[in-house]
């Protein structure tokens, strides 16, 4: 609790001192969301145009090598002030935010986003932050800044996925190992791995195993596509697992009225699409949201495959 009460004080502070972080975080007073409802839970839309620049962002390594790092200590506004976390990481607001109570975590040196020697600290960060939900975006599913490893974490309650979970919404137990249950979903747009347990080191060899499954059956460079929610409640953990095949989908790359400027991260995979332009706010369907999720989306059979691997 009391590294909650510091991470409110540093919101406190920022907006306080910082401008930019004070007029979007109001600004999220005028965001608009609407529901879109599809067979037994919904979908959130939500109209933010100040996530253009995460949405568009270049994560090509040209890109990438062609711009400061705005992760990195010397190229932060000086404003920006952050929270020291353990021995490598810094907590900072982020100044263009999704919901209230929005964080950015890097580590302090700069190193490329993977996941594997990190996992650990996701869920160290979800018990000494129970009020967040921890987020991963891989390096080609929806991290802005692929060559600097950072965490996100947004408070828990706005992501539709964590009410499902609770209330079994489309969301089914397979069996426990090691003490930690294993879930899937059913018809729910998006394949996932859930994992509930109270123990981080059998947490920590479960994904192993599942990172080391997937690295066989998904194309990848560096790590195997994928999203992670992380979350602790009173006395356990549950991560939402979401392997991916594509980073984009096609209809990202269009032209004119097919074009539907949406960069699926995990936040959206959470259930919360976020859409930086009102044209696409305004016109986006259900079969649009299925057709893109089925896009960068792994298959069920992939799902069944990694349940069977695990036993």
């Amino acid at each position: 609790m009391e590294f909650t009460q510091a991470v409110d004080s540093l919101f406190e502070s920022q907006l306080n001192d910082w401008e930019l972080a004070r007029a979007n975080i109001k600004g999220l007073q005028n965001v608009r969301v609407k529901p879109l409802a599809f067979e037994g839970f919904e979908i959130l839309l939500q109209f933010n145009p100040e996530r253009i620049i995460s949405s568009s962002a270049k994560v090509d390594p040209q890109s990438i090598s062609a711009r400061p790092c705005f992760l990195c200590e010397n190229n932060r506004p000086p404003e920006q002030q952050g929270i020291r976390y353990r021995d490598n990481f810094i907590l900072l607001v982020n100044p263009y935010p999704v919901f209230p109570g929005h964080l950015t975590i890097p580590t302090l040196q700069h190193e490329p986003q993977r996941i594997l020697s990190k996992f650990i600290r996701m869920l160290e960060i979800a018990r000494d932050l129970p009020q967040y939900t921890i987020i991963y975006n891989g390096p080609q599913c929806g991290a802005s800044a692929p060559d600097h490893f950072h965490f996100q974490a947004v408070r828990k309650g706005h992501m539709p996925v964590e009410a499902d979970f609770l209330m079994n919404i489309k969301c089914v137990f397979n069996y426990e190992k090691h003490g930690i249950g294993i879930y899937t979903w059913d018809n729910y747009l998006r394949r996932m791995i859930t994992l509930r347990g109270q123990s981080i080191s059998k947490l920590e060899s479960l994904f192993n195993t599942i990172y080391a499954l997937l690295t066989h059956v998904i194309p990848s460079d560096g790590e195997p596509m994928m999203n992670i929610l992380a979350g602790y409640n009173q006395d356990h953990f549950v991560i939402h697992l979401i392997p991916r095949k594509l980073h984009r989908p096609d209809r990202y790359f269009a032209q004119g009225e097919r074009q539907l400027l949406l960069s699926p991260a995990s936040i959206d995979l959470g259930g919360v699409l976020i859409i930086p332009r009102e044209e696409d706010f305004l016109k986006i369907t259900t079969d649009d949201i299925s057709d893109i999720f089925q896009q960068v989306g792994v298959d069920n059979e992939l799902i069944q495959y990694l349940v069977h691997k695990l036993t």
